[in-house]
């Protein structure tokens, strides 16, 4: 990671510019201060008690070493829509797993992005910030060593990420916009499948979808999904359960041939870049099935004149 050092920062030693600025573990800093390369300024090496200067170029080297736990490598299509030395964010295709899993171990965002750096001569970690399932497509964020994966988990947990989704459902709703504020839990018969349930439920887990009526016609809607929290199915099962599921979705609700998988698409996400703390905002392109369907459902909506991604 690299910090150009700025005027509020002048005067403190390298140390707090770590602790306080940057947040890291002592496990963290141990590990820099016994590389050779860990903590330099201005291309020379330097100890935690050196003091910042404005101008300063602060270097600290939480690359990976040689992960021999890596997943294979495998050379698999995956359109990158940003990337720097701190992470990666890929636009993940429908019917690709994020990371490998039984009958899973070679078809996955996690391969693809092991080859992509092995190809490059750099030892890769697989440090995914969040997840989609596999027939989601859309931005993924990934973290390319443990700094930043730190720096945004907490990023995280603070709710300094957000995310939003376009969905496709069954229906026409009559309502423009709303929050789902509905609990959720495993049911008793499946690990995999969701349920709303009450809140005393066991496990229930509070779980609330914010959305917005982008376009209404031919039996279906268009929306914008913001998710409040982060629950395994949210957005799918709170849809069904408003009466609306999400076209195509075989779990809760009908398989649809027009698609073949469930219409959600991961459109946007803001993230603060690790080494700066600014916002970004990404924007995906609509897959070309996600595309397909909404031209035949939606045929006069704008989105229709976007690129589709080249997956």
């Amino acid at each position: 990671m690299r910090f150009e050092i700025q005027e509020d920062a002048n005067g403190l030693c390298i140390r707090q510019f770590i602790k306080e600025r940057l947040h890291l573990s002592v496990k963290m800093l141990k590990h820099l201060k016994y590389r050779p390369d860990g903590i330099c300024v201005n291309g020379e090496r330097k100890t935690v008690r050196y003091v910042l200067r404005t101008g300063d170029l602060l270097t600290l080297a939480t690359e990976d070493r040689d992960n021999p736990h890596a997943p294979a490598a495998v050379d698999l299509p995956l359109e990158i829509l940003y990337e720097d030395d701190d992470l990666v964010v890929p636009l993940k295709p429908a019917n690709m797993p994020t990371h490998p899993s039984h009958d899973h171990y070679g078809d996955t965002v996690a391969n693809a992005l092991t080859y992509r750096y092995t190809q490059r001569g750099i030892p890769f970690v697989f440090r995914p910030i969040n997840r989609l399932d596999r027939n989601t497509s859309g931005l993924l964020l990934i973290a390319r060593h443990k700094m930043a994966a730190g720096v945004l988990s907490d990023a995280m947990k603070n709710g300094e990420i957000q995310k939003s989704y376009l969905a496709i459902l069954d229906g026409e709703m009559t309502t423009a916009q709303g929050i789902i504020d509905a609990c959720l839990h495993r049911t008793a018969a499946s690990i995999i499948v969701r349920e709303v349930c009450p809140p005393d439920a066991p496990d229930a887990a509070p779980s609330k979808t914010q959305y917005r009526v982008l376009a209404v016609g031919h039996g279906h809607t268009l929306v914008e999904a913001i998710p409040l929290t982060g629950r395994t199915h949210q957005l799918r099962v709170h849809f069904a359960h408003l009466g609306h599921p999400i076209t195509g979705d075989d779990l809760y609700g009908t398989p649809d041939p027009r698609i073949g998988r469930h219409a959600l698409h991961a459109r946007t996400l803001t993230f603060p870049l690790p080494s700066t703390g600014r916002p970004l905002t990404l924007t995906a392109p609509l897959t070309s099935d996600f595309a397909a369907l909404l031209k035949l459902c939606f045929p006069e909506h704008p989105l229709n004149n976007e690129r589709t991604a080249s997956l």
